[in-house]
């Protein structure tokens, strides 16, 4: 592993760790899907997307939508350790009023581009992003990750086949395929295979990789950036609940509390600080 990829897995560890202490400290939520997915958010925040937290609306950013709106506190965690506002901050996750509500609100908080949470619109509104920045010839491109069990919605599939019609190259979607949703396995509640040549056959530049091997995620990125004549989907094969060990796997921690005795078994195989 070169140092880069050595910096953003020690990035992905701090985000990982500190999501899970803030949802424990929040009372509990969606801990499987926060947890799959820091490795992705390293990489896009800490090494691929042009992003300033000191010009957060910059008209030539990169824009990051997270369509599966209820990992906010990945999201939350990765805007703080980017410097967008202080880590302190996420203890008032989930707090009444406060500006971090467990899914995403553009209207609260510098770094959220869209307010999600029905899933599926998320992922249709980076599309009309996409055309946006597209027909006024702006530089920025949108990266839109979902969790696999969204991809049940049919709005995904038509935002799909629109990306595919505009050819919009400024638009990546990551796919987290952590292979469970609130009401079970993927595969049990409706099968996604073969999930590449389905977005292959709309028309989509397709990858697949080990979405917890940052020096893969950060491969996939670059060339998703390199190509601009169509939409680009990477497949992201995680583990939900990843770095904790009564968690990995298993569907049932999409949402839920954690006893003080989990928590510090979780904190001690998350490596805390």
């Amino acid at each position: 592993m070169n140092a880069d990829s050595e910096k953003l897995r020690i990035t992905a560890d701090d985000i990982r760790r500190t999501t899970f202490n803030a949802i424990n400290h929040a009372g509990g939520g969606h801990y499987g899907g926060s947890l799959s997915i820091s490795e992705i958010l390293a990489c896009l925040y800490f090494g691929v997307m042009n992003v300033d937290p000191e010009n957060p609306d910059d008209p030539d950013r990169d824009r990051f939508v997270l369509s599966k709106g209820h990992a906010g506190p990945a999201l939350y965690t990765t805007l703080a350790l980017r410097g967008y506002f202080p880590v302190e901050d996420l203890k008032q996750i989930d707090k009444p009023l406060s500006n971090f509500p467990k899914h995403v609100d553009r209207l609260k908080l510098k770094g959220i581009e869209v307010s999600t949470g029905p899933l599926g619109q998320g992922f249709s509104i980076s599309c009309g992003m996409a055309i946006g920045l597209q027909k006024f010839g702006r530089p920025g491109r949108i990266y839109a990750l979902l969790g696999d069990g969204e991809l049940n919605s049919g709005q995904v599939w038509e935002t799909v086949m629109t990306a595919a019609k505009y050819r919009l190259g400024n638009l990546v979607a990551i796919v987290d395929r952590n292979g469970c949703q609130i009401d079970g396995e993927t595969d049990d509640v409706m099968p996604l295979e073969p999930l590449a040549p389905k977005f292959a056959a709309f028309g989509w530049g397709v990858q697949e990789i080990d979405g917890h091997d940052v020096a893969a995620i950060l491969e996939a990125l670059r060339q998703a950036q390199s190509i601009t004549a169509e939409p680009q989907v990477i497949i992201a094969r995680t583990v939900k609940g990843r770095g904790v060990s009564f968690m990995e796997g298993r569907y049932e921690w999409h949402s839920g509390q954690v006893s003080e005795e989990q928590a510090r078994q979780a904190s001690a195989e998350l490596g805390a600080v």
